[in-house]
Parts: structure tokens; sequence; C-alpha cells
């Protein structure tokens, strides 16, 4: 008997149909016609054992059993799973052939694989199990999978990875967590003070840009405008246009680190040299540019989007993805960190287009002009693997029937997949410098010729290709000029914005630009981010609900016990760059390129620093704060995505 592991019921439920023949729907498990079955998890089934269960004095929270370091782990089940685990370790016993079925990424795999070895299978069947890819839950997609089964054990770096990655986020947030209650308490702080390798880092981000925010002095500083004119060529006419004076290096002690000029006396000195003065054109360029269409979402460019557009917040665009995937099988696999399509698919396009056209009659038009020919380069095997970019389905289901915000996501989705089949946007940048009294002017035209994909959006045009600008004149080089006049401009610097819950997740995503150490920005090239796609919306929410942020309008501050916390913790527990570090250690133990204990004996002796560091911290700064939930009355527990 061949027996399919779904990770949830509806996935299970699509499995089944994707087989032909009579079936019979059992408790917790569905028999096909040949006598295989399909079963099916609910979500993780187990999870990591508490303290207690490797040492009975762990029930009571105490500064000298820190750090906790299983030698042999344990793993429980969930309470509510027992029934389920039951039936499908019952189900095990008779098998012959077992199918992982978990969702196509590094957890759905892992889920499927843990109770595989919970429920001690033989080592043989281990040996030769399948793994079944699921990214649409439509018939024809399911039995497309179904007919592509590739073997469990090409998977096992990525089961492994999940399994790091889950050990390593409960021995961090357990101990660590333990640590800084206690020390609250001492300090007069009766609340639980929870620590994670991915939420304590995204606070960092919070809390500093609030003191940036609240240290920030606004300062003056100078740009110079010079307005150039043309000579008549030919006839009485000329032309103007404007270009802004670019300081040189020997400028560089009056200006601050951003290269804006600070001290006003240089300024207005360049405005009286170069009034009235010839120019002369150094170089004139004009380019023809254009951009693509911009690739189809992943799960967290699309919480962004959504955040931006309709102020949705990342927790409820990832719920509105799963109806969407589930419930309605309008849409694909939604929890995907992959923004690229497997040219399999490229032939499926006709079918899904017209599926748009048919659920969402806004869309009509931008499908009758897109040509289904066009290949845009989200079409790339090479960046394909277990899972692709979240597109529509070839299923047809009017719109009207879902949410207003199961609309407004599925036609987000749509539109983005639609672009993939319109040209590229083309513009033609000009530039010309010019040099007035030995300084230097750069004046920048941009024009579109060809808004291809860019037609179909109603959002500002990337930063590029912000606006049309004034044409500027046709020159020559060694041209002389006229420039009839200088001008001082004054601005102010501004201070930088509070997060929102879309900047927010796109500093998660592109977590990089916070990382100061060279060495580690080029680790983190490819392997950039905090958490992973499906877990970045309840690290956000997991924040609110402890009450270390709060919301302001749009806007995210952190709270005082936030702000107490993030400073009592050692500074590279609160910066992205050691979490940062794990997620391309993790990604390396998938591919197969790092070992586990290599990955988890450093992160051990780290935490034993990190344990002993905390006893030496001021916890005065915990007094007065107000709390919410008492640090004993509950056991420290590690929820699925709560890192």
């Amino acid at each position: 008997m061949i027996l399919y592991i779904a990770e949830k019921p509806s996935l299970g439920r699509a499995i089944a149909q994707g087989f032909s023949g009579q079936q019979q729907k059992q408790d917790g498990y569905i028999q096909l016609g040949n006598g295989d079955c399909v079963t099916w998890c609910i979500g993780h089934l187990l999870e990591q054992a508490e303290p207690d269960k490797y040492d009975p004095a762990y029930a009571k929270w105490a500064l000298q059993h820190l750090p906790i370091v299983p030698q042999d782990w344990i793993l429980v089940p969930k309470k509510g799973t027992s029934k389920q685990l039951s039936v499908i370790k019952r189900l095990l016993k008779t098998a012959t052939h077992v199918v992982n079925a978990g969702d196509p990424d590094r957890e759905g795999q892992l889920l499927v694989d843990e109770v595989i070895t919970y429920c001690k299978v033989k080592r043989n069947i281990i040996d030769n199990a399948g793994r079944l890819l699921i990214n649409d839950l439509n018939l024809n997609a399911v039995k497309k999978s179904l007919s592509n089964i590739r073997p469990n054990r090409d998977f096992t770096g990525l089961s492994i990875s999940a399994l790091a990655r889950s050990r390593a986020d409960w021995l961090y947030g357990l101990n660590l967590t333990r640590a800084y209650t206690l020390l609250g308490q001492r300090g007069g702080y009766s609340g639980v003070l929870s620590v994670g390798r991915v939420q304590t880092p995204v606070l960092g981000l919070v809390v500093r840009r609030d003191a940036e925010i609240a240290q920030f002095q606004s300062k003056p500083f100078y740009e110079v405008l010079a307005t150039l004119a043309t000579h008549a060529i030919g006839d009485d006419s000329s032309q103007t246009f404007s270009a802004k004076w670019q300081p040189s290096a020997a400028c560089e002690p009056y200006q601050d680190e951003e290269g804006r000029v600070i001290v006003k006396k240089l300024a207005q000195t360049v405005v009286s040299k170069t009034r009235g003065q010839l120019g002369v054109v150094e170089s004139y360029t004009v380019k023809d540019k254009q951009s693509p269409p911009p690739l189809p979402y992943n799960l967290s460019s699309l919480q962004i989007d959504a955040s931006k557009r309709f102020n949705l917040s990342p927790k409820t665009v990832l719920n509105v993805c799963q109806s969407l995937y589930e419930r309605h099988q309008l849409i694909t696999y939604p929890r995907s960190d992959s923004r690229y399509l497997p040219m399999e698919h490229f032939s499926e396009a006709p079918k899904v287009l017209s599926a748009i056209k048919a659920n969402a009659p806004e869309q009509q038009s931008a499908v009758d002009n897109a040509n289904s020919k066009l290949k845009s380069k989200a079409w790339n095997d090479s960046k394909v693997d277990a899972h692709h970019a979240i597109i529509p389905t070839s299923r047809s289901k009017a719109i009207s029937s879902l949410s207003a915000d199961e609309a407004k996501i599925y036609q987000l989705i749509a539109m983005q997949y639609v672009m993939q089949f319109y040209g590229p946007h083309k513009y033609q940048e000009q530039t010309a410098v010019v040099t007035i009294a030995g300084g230097v002017f750069v004046a920048k035209s941009k024009a579109t010729t060809d808004k291809g994909w860019l037609a179909l959006t109603k959002q500002s045009e990337p930063k590029q290709e912000t606006k049309n600008e004034p044409a500027l004149p046709t020159l020559a080089k060694g041209q002389s000029l006229d420039c009839i006049d200088s001008q001082l401009v004054e601005k102010q610097t501004s201070p930088p914005k509070h997060f929102t819950e879309a900047t927010l997740l796109a500093a998660m995503t592109g977590i990089a630009r916070y990382v100061h150490d060279a060495n580690i920005k080029k680790i983190l090239k490819d392997t950039d981010g905090l958490g992973t796609e499906a877990t970045r919306a309840s690290i956000i929410d997991l924040l609110f609900k402890r009450q270390f942020m709060q919301k302001n309008g749009k806007e995210i501050h952190a709270t005082a016990t936030g702000k107490a916390l993030i400073n009592a913790l050692p500074s590279e527990s609160t910066r992205p760059d050691m979490t940062a570090i794990w997620e391309a250690n993790l990604d390396k133990i998938s591919q197969r390129k790092m070992r586990y204990q290599d990955f988890m004996q450093p992160l051990t002796h780290t935490i034993g620093e990190l344990i002993n560091a905390s006893q030496r911290i001021d916890t005065s700064q915990f007094a007065g704060l107000a709390s919410t939930k008492p640090a004993y009355k509950k056991k420290w527990r590690k929820k699925k995505n709560a890192r």
C-alpha cells in the first residue's frame, strides 16, 4: 500500500481527487480504489518538548539552570493532534511505500519527515520514500504533480535545515527568554521578556529608528542651480534648461556624510562665480533605455504591495492568500519565496490569461492586449526548485463570489502575471555635463517612448523613471552656453520615517541594508532576509501581541517595554547580522554545503556566552514598566513561527 501524507486535510483531498476510481472517506484518511491511502497532518503534529521533559527541575525558571541544552532531543504530540497522529501511525505499519506530500517549503518538508521518523518506520521505506510537490490545488495541476514524484532523499538537506532551525530557535528563544524574564523580575518587571533570534532584531530595527527620529536635528544644506541658454543657430531662438552643481572633491570638508553642502558661503561663492559666465558642454549623451516587467510576486513582495495599496496587514494578506489557494483554488502555493516560473508553465499561459479575463471583468482589456507569446525574464528554470512565484491558476470563478480582500489580492496577483506578457517600458535619457567657471554642472532628462507594461499600473513609475522631464536641447561637445542665472537653493535635512508594516516587512526581506560589516553583506547577497516568507507576518504580529510595538496610525513605534528590552540585550542579539548569518548557514545546510553539527555547536557556545553576559546588565531599567503577562503563570512554549 502506498501512503501519501499531506500537510493539511485540504491538500489531502486535492491529492485524492487526482486519482480515478471509487474512494472511501475514512476517519483521518481517504482510501483509494486500488487500496492506496491519502492521509494528512494538521500542520505540525509534533513539537519540541518542554524543558521539564528533560529534567523536572527545569519546570521552575532559575538562572542556575541556564543554558538548557538537550543532548537527545524529544518530540511530543501537539495538543489536539494525538488522534490524527495515531491514524498516520497505524497506516504506516502496513505501508510498503510512503510519499511526503508536505507543502513545498522547508517546514512542509520537515513536518512530514519528522512524523515518519517519530513513528519508527523501517529504514528501507524511509530510504525509498517519494516527494510530491504541489503548487496548485486544481485537478489538472495535481495530476501533473502526481506523475512527477521525486525521491524524498533529494530533499534531505531541506529537512535537516528545518530541523536545525527548529532546535536552534528553541535553544536561543527559551534560554534568553528565561534569562531576561528573570532579570526583569529582579528589576521589578512582572511580565515575560520574550527573546527570539528573528523577533528581537526586528524589534531592534524599530527601537533604533525611533531613537534616530527622536534625536534628529534638522540642518540646512545648499544646492546651486544654473539656468543655461543655447546660442541662436540660424535664427533668433534660444533654448534654456537647468543644470545642478556637482561639488568637487575639494568641497568634501564642507559636506555632510550624504555629500550635501552644509556651508552656505561655499554655495554663494559658486553662484557669484558662475552667474553671467560662459559654460562649455563637456559631454552630451542620448541613450535609449528600458525596464522589464516586474517579476511575479513571492509572498513578501505581495504583502508589501498590499500594505501600501490597501493598508492590509501582512498577516491578513497571508490568510487571504491561504483562502484563495485552499478554498477557491484561484492562486498557486502562497508561501513561496520565489519570483520565477518554470518553463513548463509557459505553455499554460493562454489558459491562465483566459481565466483571469473570465474571473475579473476589470482586467479584460489588459488581457486582450497581452501577447501570450512574449517571454519575460520570469521564466527561468534555474531559479525554480520546490516552488515558484505566486500566480493565478487556470480555474474560472467569478470575482464577485470572493470577499472584498480576496478580490483585491487576486487582482493584484493577476495583474502582476499579465504584465509578463507586455513589452518593456522604454524611455530615452539625455545627460549633459557642463563646466562653468571651473565648476561642473549636470542636467538630465527622461522621457517615455513606449509605456509597455507600465500602461497596466496606476502606481508611480519606478524610481529610475519616475516622470517625464523637460527635454534638453540638442547639444554638442565643446558648444558654448550662456549661464543667464545661478540660484542658491536652501533645503532642510529631514528625519527618517517611522516604520510601517510595509516598510518593516521590506526591511526584513532586504536586511543587508542594515548590516554594516562588509563581509556579512557579501554573505547576504544571495540569502538575504530575516525570517522566511511563511514567518515574517507572524513575527510582526507577535511583537504587537507581546506589546513590544504599537501602532500610531500606520506608523509603528516601540513601547517602553520594547525599548528597555533592546537596551538591556547585548548588541549582537538586537541586530540582524547574527540571525542573517543563521539563515545563510541554514541555506547551506539545505544545499548540503554545511553539516548540522557545524551549525549547532558554535551556536550552543554563543548562547552560553550570551547567558553569562546577561548577568552583568543593569536591571533597574525594568522598574515601573507595565506588564500584562505574569512570568510564571505559563510555561515558555515555542509556537510554530514564533521566533
